[in-house]
């Protein structure tokens, strides 16, 4: 297997697995109802059934950096997306809301493997100066597959049923096997560093904890001291971990890495932005499907210009990075999303088709030209010997961003929605707008977070430009 063989395919293999991935976590939203109907349940009582994914993703990444120093990248993420695989064909078999959860609980566990363990593959075979090329590739279905998944489940459930939605996998995961087996270099850790079990009881609860409060945000099934409660308990937990990580030679997350300044305002600069960002999800059905009074499957296709504008992004992203910078890009492309998404507040009945698919086209190339320069440049100061470090922790940030984001969607919307009927479609529809705004004002602020930025930095990923020799290189096999 040569390393041209293996820069050729390997972007595929990590694409094809996170598309999966992706796609999966939001297509099971749209079968809801037909999941209750088949299984004689309320749905309602099918919450666990998301949940238990997201709390599975909580757990699982922080290990994951570990399991592929110490058992390599080709096996962690082959058997990585063989658990998601089975597990789907587990979940398309289930008979009871329990049979459910328990297959989505383990196929969340093989998909917390699959993006930092696809990542780190990426990171140690690809040069800095190739990186941003390659990382484009693969970010474009973590991208598509949330605006997808409602469409094609929709249309799955429309005219198959909706067990098929989890069938589906089965292809793809054979086919992301073998392209495992050809084409996934074995990296592995330089040293054997013993798990931090501490660490990651303390970590994994607290996130775990955290990511359910944020997943069943709004929901009046919790009593707010109850939640409170739970709140308090789940940042003691990663508080009570950061008090440990810096007590032990060998932490679960070396939060140490945090000192690097580009990897520090990558993290945390895209944790902030994604608080307006990740809210999108949850405005724009509503304000297609009530404001507009469109059916779903309209209301998924309105999805489609923003995933293909993040596909078109990847043609011009290096030249941009290359031409601007990353401080500049970061900065200014922070307040070009925040506008992006105050302008849907110009969306009501009657609104020009040509109106919507512009601003998705807009959406989809800001949103996609900033993950992509923030998760290139998180690694543009980081060694080849923290890269897997620096990826594990660089993945639990974003999925705590995702469920940050989902619920400052859903606070916005109900602050501003309040009592206001459904069927009252005008106030509906300027209840959304005012929320849109406050949502892009936030997006404008945090591009403060990249100030922090200097003007050189990334030139090793955007230019190519040398650095120092790394201090320690990966093994491969």
């Amino acid at each position: 297997m040569t390393d041209t063989a293996i820069k050729k395919y390997l972007p595929w293999v990590v694409a094809t697995a996170l598309f999966m991935e992706q796609l999966d976590a939001t297509i099971v939203n749209t079968a809801i109802p037909s999941i209750a109907a088949s299984l004689h349940v309320t749905p309602l009582s099918l919450k666990s059934v998301v949940t238990s994914y997201i709390l599975s993703l909580a757990v699982g990444i922080p290990i994951s950096g570990w399991m592929a120093d110490r058992y390599g990248t080709r096996r962690v993420f082959g058997i990585a997306i063989a658990i998601f695989t089975f597990a789907s064909v587990l979940c398309g078999l289930a008979q009871s809301v329990p049979m459910m959860t328990a297959a989505r609980l383990l196929q969340g566990i093989g998909g917390a493997m699959m993006m930092p363990v696809g990542r780190l593959a990426i990171i140690r075979t690809f040069p800095k100066a190739e990186l941003l090329g390659a990382m484009n590739f693969v970010i474009i279905p973590a991208l598509i597959g949330p605006l997808l998944g409602p469409t094609v489940g929709g249309l799955i459930v429309h005219w198959v049923s909706w067990r098929a939605i989890f069938f589906v996998n089965v292809p793809v995961g054979l086919v992301a096997m073998y392209l495992v087996f050809r084409y996934m270099p074995d990296y592995r850790g330089t040293e054997r560093r013993p798990l931090d079990v501490v660490g990651f009881i303390l970590f994994s609860c607290g996130t775990a904890l955290l990511s359910w409060l944020l997943e069943i945000f709004g929901e009046h099934t919790l009593e707010p001291s109850t939640a409170a409660f739970m709140l308090v308990v789940s940042i003691a937990l990663l508080v009570a971990y950061g008090w440990h990580a810096s007590g032990i030679e060998f932490p679960l997350l070396r939060l140490a890495l945090l000192r690097i300044r580009t990897f520090r305002v990558a993290v945390l600069g895209g944790f902030v932005t994604r608080l307006g960002v990740g809210g999108l999800p949850f405005l724009l059905p509503l304000l297609y499907q009530i404001g507009l009074g469109l059916p779903a499957w309209k209301s998924g296709l309105l999805m489609m210009p923003t995933a293909l504008a993040a596909m078109g992004m990847k043609l011009v992203s290096q030249r941009l990075l290359a031409r601007f910078g990353y401080r500049q890009i970061l900065t200014v492309n922070t307040v070009f999303i925040g506008i992006t998404i105050g302008l849907f507040a110009l969306v009501k009945p009657g609104s020009s088709l040509t109106l919507i698919v512009m601003l998705g086209l807009m959406q989809g190339f800001f949103n996609s030209l900033q993950f992509s320069s923030m998760n290139t440049l998180a690694f543009a100061d980081v060694s080849p010997g923290d890269s897997s470090m620096a990826s594990t922790i660089s993945s639990s940030f974003q999925q705590l961003s995702m469920s940050f984001g989902l619920a400052a969607g859903t606070l916005v919307a109900g602050w501003f929605l309040g009592d206001i009927p459904q069927t009252n479609r005008g106030m509906v529809t300027t209840a959304l707008h005012s929320a849109f705004v406050a949502l892009s004002v936030v997006t404008i602020l945090s591009s403060l977070a990249f100030w922090g930025l200097r003007r050189e930095d990334g030139e090793s990923i955007s230019k190519g430009t040398k650095v120092a020799p790394p201090e320690e290189a990966p093994v491969a096999t």
